[in-house]
């Protein structure tokens, strides 16, 4: 199972193809962050069109901090995306969400920093994985708030889908992460602001050491 996810948030389409031909050295699952200017006041590139060039070989994992991720799934899942994740607080029906996912791929719901567990109402083993935010969503380099860990014990000890940590995760922080239960980390800024593959192993050494 891929552990280190490189997460990419970009507003244009040169930066982002940038990235994944970094990113795509590292690991065949990429996290794409899909912000609208209405769930944040960020927004990244929306055009799922150019992603389909690498379809075939990358595990395109879309994060979808959208006002209606429901209408995101179809033109995403067209250009090649094979994992949605949307965010629950702006989604009008949660049930159609996970149901329309699966049909076209893996399927995941996001809480952000501040959203408790029970917000999310559904039998969770209905997705094939939950993303908590370490820190607010929206914006890449934040520092990981403490919350989290919390968070992750709790929900942890109520299933057994992989949990996915998005924001803040760096050196210092992911080994605990990982003991509280979470799997999958999603990491953009400190992979990308330094020396990419040498970060990547790093992680990995760490992980490698429970």
């Amino acid at each position: 199972m891929d552990r280190i996810i490189p997460g990419i948030l970009e507003k244009n389409w040169t930066e982002i193809e940038k990235k994944i031909e970094t990113a795509r050295i590292l690991n065949k699952t990429i996290h794409i962050d899909i912000i609208d200017g209405q769930f944040s006041p960020n927004q990244t590139f929306l055009d799922p069109k150019p992603f389909s060039k690498y379809a075939d070989e990358l595990f395109l994992e879309a994060h979808l901090m959208v006002s209606n991720p429901l209408k995101f799934l179809e033109p995403f899942a067209e250009a090649g995306f094979k994992r949605f994740i949307g965010h629950v607080e702006k989604m009008e029906n949660i049930e159609e969400f996970v149901a329309k996912g699966q049909l076209l791929g893996e399927v995941g719901l996001a809480l952000d920093i501040d959203t408790e567990i029970d917000f999310v109402k559904i039998n969770m083993e209905d997705l094939d994985c939950i993303l908590l935010m370490g820190t607010k969503a929206g914006d890449s380099g934040q520092k990981l708030q403490d919350k989290v860990f919390e968070k992750i014990s709790s929900l942890s000890a109520k299933t057994f889908i992989p949990i996915e940590i998005d924001g803040g995760v760096n050196d210092e922080n992911i080994l605990k992460l990982a003991e509280k239960g979470a799997e999958r980390f999603v990491t953009t800024s400190y992979i990308f602001d330094e020396n990419p593959l040498e970060a990547y192993k790093n992680l990995l050494k760490i992980l490698e050491s429970r």
